[in-house]
């Protein structure tokens, strides 16, 4: 029986869809792995066997990049952060969250301001201006769905797997849908042998869009900061290296002399309200304390 690697694009009442090359293998996990306690999920880079009558079995999970929670996909290459002008209302304070997390999972970010229609010119202008920072420090950012779109198209590469992020009501479903509609599924013909009915209910999928693979999940409304270790976060603040090196290595940017990040802060090259939620979320990782917005779900 041959092995093959592929990525797991679905998860079906203890099958798994395999992606292999332009093929769907349905397989089944062999009793060896389950005895490693390894639970595959969707976006995982899998080693499975296929037998002459087409049936498959998942014999390995290859090491992750990263894995996302709630719900679950890994390896993710590209989040679409999708961030609502209003209903709920803009906020740099949960746009810092999300971005933080995110560079600590080794993920890129594009940025996507939805609900523009829903307010004036004079409040759109302001998250405009808010907003270009952060083009300014490198993440790109839409405001027009179809120039999104477009973008996506020309830009997702062979196999990367991009996924919606966002607070809950920011409109990640209405964009979803929107891609969905141009989402080409023709990924060949998935194997019946073990389909078991169509009784099951799928979790998180994986479909073609472009040369890549977009997660049919508008999942990651809130995030997990609990493992993080307090010396990794600045690394996740994108700008604090466009500056140089601070004086003293290991600089965590807080009363050490000689500090280009609090110098940069000082000459408003580096916004203030940045700096402010590094602060904060350093103190929630040190006490362990839980953002108000993951507690309302």
């Amino acid at each position: 029986m041959a092995e093959v690697k592929g990525i797991v694009i679905g998860l079906i009442a203890g099958y798994y869809d395999v992606k292999v090359d332009q093929k769907v293998i349905r397989t089944r996990a062999r009793g060896s792995l389950r005895k490693l306690k390894t639970k595959p999920s969707v976006g995982d880079n899998v080693v499975i066997q296929v037998n002459e009558q087409g049936i498959g079995y998942l014999l390995d999970v290859l090491p992750r990049k990263n894995s996302l929670g709630r719900p679950s996909v890994n390896n993710v290459d590209h989040v679409l952060l999708v961030m609502s002008i209003v209903e709920p209302d803009f906020s740099v304070t949960l746009l810092d969250r999300f971005l933080t997390y995110f560079a600590w999972q080794g993920v890129k970010v594009t940025l996507y301001l939805s609900k523009t229609d829903l307010v004036n010119e004079e409040q759109l202008a302001k998250v405009q201006a808010e907003l270009a920072y952060y083009q300014r420090i490198g993440y790109q950012v839409f405001i027009d769905k179809t120039e999104l779109e477009k973008w996506m198209l020309a830009n997702l590469k062979p196999d990367e797997i991009w996924t919606l992020a966002g607070q809950s009501g920011a409109g990640k479903s209405t964009l979803l849908n929107s891609l969905k509609a141009d989402i080409q599924q023709e990924t060949g013909e998935i194997s019946t042998v073990l389909n078991r009915g169509k009784h099951t209910t799928r979790k998180v999928e994986l479909f073609n869009y472009g040369d890549g693979l977009i997660a049919d999940t508008p999942g990651f409304s809130s995030i997990d900061f609990s493992s993080m270790k307090i010396n990794d976060l600045a690394n996740c603040f994108l700008e604090f290296k466009q500056f140089g090196d601070c004086k003293f290595r290991g600089c965590q940017h807080l009363k050490e002399p000689k500090c280009v990040v609090k110098d940069a802060v000082a000459a408003g090259q580096i916004l203030q309200s940045r700096y402010d939620n590094y602060l904060a979320l350093r103190s929630e990782i040190e006490n362990g304390r839980i953002p108000e917005y993951k507690k309302r779900g």
